[in-house]
């Protein structure tokens, strides 16, 4: 198995080029059916990166995932939208596009500053949370790319404020990791996390969170909480909604074609399913995006047969920490949201949990 290393801020943007920018509306008497509580996240590679994607949930909300064959003409992505309000949160795209021809971002297509970003983006379904008439707009999308920076704000923050994990709150979850040996060495990818699935994050015999099993508790500083805290929990009614979804995005600084990028989306699931359960439901419209920004170059090369891509090596080690870092991204969601609208949070919970 390929050693891995956390990586310097344990988040997205330890992949160069790429920035996160949040935006939300939260008012702190929001209830089920009232008030402001949803957002959008920006996640913006200006200049350009190459892109893939896999969509393995029963329904999503999406755009421009078409583009992203590997057969289609477009190589390259100026930013993903990830953003609550169901298929009307797809609206905050437009305010990303605005705010990147408004910089000169995307595909030169006539005159100097006549240009066409390219911005694919997935929904959740928060709409019950709070005002079911409020949700991001393009505004929203626009100030969210706007504030993007190296800066990657978690839990209860853009696209993630209106996030239910199953029975509890969901959030925004971020991780990263370097690659520490093989023909990958010195190869950063990262994960940000929208978690608002149907299925559960915690183990019911444990309270444990599901994605703890790779690395261990004691990695997230957690311990078994104690048996009354896990029957109250257990207690708690699940959200009893038939639409749900976990979005997210895995970014590699590695040189990878959209085939590539493809694959990297698909090992992402491997992490998701490991942190939900069940997860890739009907009624989830699970996406992850996979970003690769092509700036760091492999000490060596290890020869492969004609026969498969001269990048196979590589791309392996990356898809096996795709995994990686898209598990511990949930749990981080998780133990990083505060609740909303009543709905408890991990840390509400389970207390005693954490050492």
């Amino acid at each position: 198995m390929t050693a891995t290393t956390i990586g310097p801020t344990d988040s997205l943007t330890d992949v160069v080029g790429i920035s996160v920018g949040h935006h939300h509306r939260l008012d702190d008497n929001a209830t089920l059916g009232t008030g402001s509580a949803t957002g959008c996240t920006v996640i913006l590679a200006p200049a350009g990166v190459v892109a893939g994607v896999d969509v393995r949930g029963g329904g999503p909300g999406t755009r421009e995932t078409d583009l992203l064959d590997p057969s289609h003409s477009v190589q390259q992505v100026n930013a993903v939208l990830l953003t609550g309000g169901s298929a009307y949160g797809l609206a905050a795209a437009d305010g990303v596009m605005r705010w990147l021809e408004e910089h000169g971002h995307g595909i030169a297509m006539g005159a100097p500053g006549q240009v066409v970003p390219i911005v694919p983006g997935a929904v959740i379904f928060d709409l019950p949370v709070g005002d079911w008439t409020i949700r991001p707009d393009s505004d929203f999308g626009f100030l969210a790319a706007d504030r993007a920076s190296k800066e990657c704000a978690t839990g209860t923050v853009g696209a993630g404020v209106g996030a239910r994990a199953g029975a509890i709150k969901g959030g925004v979850g971020t991780a990263s990791v370097m690659i520490a040996d093989g023909p990958a060495q010195g190869t950063t990818v990262s994960a940000l996390i929208v978690a608002n699935p149907v299925g559960s994050v915690f183990d019911p015999r444990t309270g444990l969170p599901w994605g703890v099993g790779s690395d261990g508790a004691e990695s997230f500083g957690l311990r078994l909480p104690v048996p009354s805290e896990l029957d109250a929990a257990n207690a708690v009614a699940a959200k009893g909604t038939v639409l749900n979804t976990t979005i997210g995005v895995v970014a590699t600084d590695a040189a990878l074609t959209k085939a590539g990028c493809r694959r990297v989306a698909v090992a992402g699931h491997d992490g998701l399913a490991r942190a939900i359960r069940p997860a890739h439901s009907p009624l989830d419209g699970d996406t992850i995006f996979a970003l690769a920004t092509g700036t760091h170059v492999p000490e060596f090369e290890i020869a492969v047969p004609a026969a498969f891509p001269a990048d196979l090596p590589v791309l392996d080690a990356v898809c096996a920490a795709a995994a990686q870092v898209v598990e511990r991204a949930i749990v981080k969601a998780i133990l990083d949201a505060t609740s909303v609208a009543g709905i408890p949070s991990y840390r509400d919970l389970f207390p005693s949990a954490f050492v």
